[in-house]
């Protein structure tokens, strides 16, 4: 793992290593059926054709993962075929974008279109709006139908030109919506609760015995979908979390004994909040979900800080949104239409417990608090994740044409990857605390583990 202050490709992306202990999980690609039909791409003057039988090991390392045939683990690479499945001048596909807003959702919906376009001669491309909404007809929302010209300039955009939605819609509708509309890929773009999702719509089309490909491509600004490297978006937050983390700490240094609070997003794992702490520097302690920290006592958060006041009269803190749930005893009793647990904000939290704990102790702090979350989800895509998302869309498209389904396009050990759904499911992405990434967080802010049974 790159221990780089800039937030490049190399140290934002992560092995098994870093996320995850030596496992078993499934990585055979489903298929529709044979592919038959020659590719339009073999039309062009390169080869760039990908043989079903060129893998990518799952880990690279003197011990590597085994499936119960004691087979060394691998995934199928990514890439364009020499022969298809659907035939292009009768194909339809749909796209549609389902939960939080993330940067580079346009790009990734630009890509699709224009690949599906001028790569393959599709020319029935309809998105569907307000992700699973646009399937019920009860919403009464209208397909849009897309063209190289309505895409054009999307992608300088935040957000998604469908718009998003959250909740449950009956997985029966939504099918029954797929073969009224005639589409036989279903391009479908979100994070977890997505995919799980995807997974019921992919048995709802078996059960029917239709011949439709449902093809995932990895959405959340978390990062905590489990098998990609990192997640488009991802890049983009982490930028724009260092421009907060440049602020506080500008704001920490320039007022006697100043503290600087940034939340950033991260429910289940801090990848934002390590990977920004790593890029900055200038963090002095990094609270993510998978490190409990306690507020009191000789080793918790609140006597660490004052020692750092002591010692450098200035401190910067950052929190992932999902850490110290613990501290509110209600926590966890609400959920939203996605049926996530509502969180309780812990960056403010943080702020008024550092108060009273200053006050008590009589000595004089200055907090300044940021929270710069719905500015993250909502600014348009950086370059390198603009560049990320199209050659996602790309193997996306590469992957349905083929007749492959239930899957997921992945980043992994810097290859394009097909992941079964079903696996990608099977767990959520969270920082492995035996990491290299995650000690040179320690290293980096100097903090100790903020637990008192853990202090020497």
């Amino acid at each position: 793992m790159s221990n780089s202050c800039h937030c490049n490709n190399s140290a934002l992306s992560y092995s098994i290593d870093d996320i995850a202990p030596d496992e078993d999980f499934n990585t055979k690609i489903q298929s529709l059926g044979e592919p038959k039909i020659s590719s339009p791409l073999s039309r062009n003057i390169y080869n760039c054709f990908i043989d079903d039988s060129e893998r990518v090991l799952v880990k690279i390392s003197e011990k590597s993962i085994k499936n119960p045939d004691n087979k060394i683990l691998s995934f199928e690479v990514a890439g364009p075929r020499e022969h298809i499945y659907f035939d292009p001048s009768k194909l339809r596909c749909a796209i549609t974008t389902c939960g939080g807003l993330c940067p580079g959702i346009n790009d990734v919906i630009r890509s699709i279109v224009l690949t599906l376009y001028y790569g393959y001669g599709v020319k029935s491309i309809l998105g569907v709006k307000y992700g699973f909404r646009g399937f019920i007809p009860e919403y009464n929302l209208p397909f849009v139908e897309f063209t190289p010209e309505n895409v054009t300039r999307i992608h300088e955009y935040g957000g998604t030109i469908l718009g998003s939605s959250r909740g449950h819609q009956p997985i029966d509708q939504i099918v029954d919506s797929l073969e009224r509309m005639n589409a036989s890929v279903l391009f479908l773009i979100g994070g977890d609760g997505t995919f799980r999702a995807g997974a019921k719509i992919v048995e709802e089309i078996e059960k029917r015995r239709l011949k439709t490909s449902l093809i995932a491509i990895p959405k959340t600004i978390d990062n905590d979908i489990y098998l990609v490297s990192r997640t488009f978006g991802f890049e983009t937050a982490v930028e724009m979390a260092c421009q907060s983390i440049q602020c506080a700490h500008t704001e920490a240094v320039g007022a006697p004994n100043g503290i600087g609070i940034v939340k950033v997003m991260g429910r289940h794992a801090g990848f934002i909040a390590a990977a920004a702490t790593n890029a900055l520097r200038d963090v002095n302690f990094c609270l993510i979900p998978e490190s409990d920290f306690d507020l009191d006592g000789e080793n918790g958060l609140l006597e660490s800080l004052k020692k750092r006041l002591e010692s450098r009269k200035h401190a910067v803190i950052v929190v992932a949104e999902g850490a110290g749930q613990k501290f509110f005893p209600d926590s966890g009793t609400e959920t939203d239409m996605s049926e996530n647990v509502k969180l309780k904000d812990i960056g403010r939290f943080l702020k008024s417990e550092i108060i009273s704990y200053f006050k008590k102790i009589d000595m004089e702090v200055t907090i300044r608090y940021i929270d710069p979350s719905y500015i993250v989800r909502s600014v348009p895509a950086s370059v390198a994740d603009r560049l990320y998302c199209a050659n996602l869309a790309q193997n996306a498209v590469h992957a349905a044409m083929t007749g492959k389904t239930s899957m997921m396009v992945s980043l992994w050990n810097d290859k394009y990857v097909h992941v079964p759904i079903e696996s990608a499911i099977s767990k959520k992405k969270q920082i492995n605390l035996n990491s290299r990434f995650w000690l040179s967080v320690l290293e980096s802010t100097g903090q100790s583990t903020l637990r008192n049974e853990c202090a020497v």
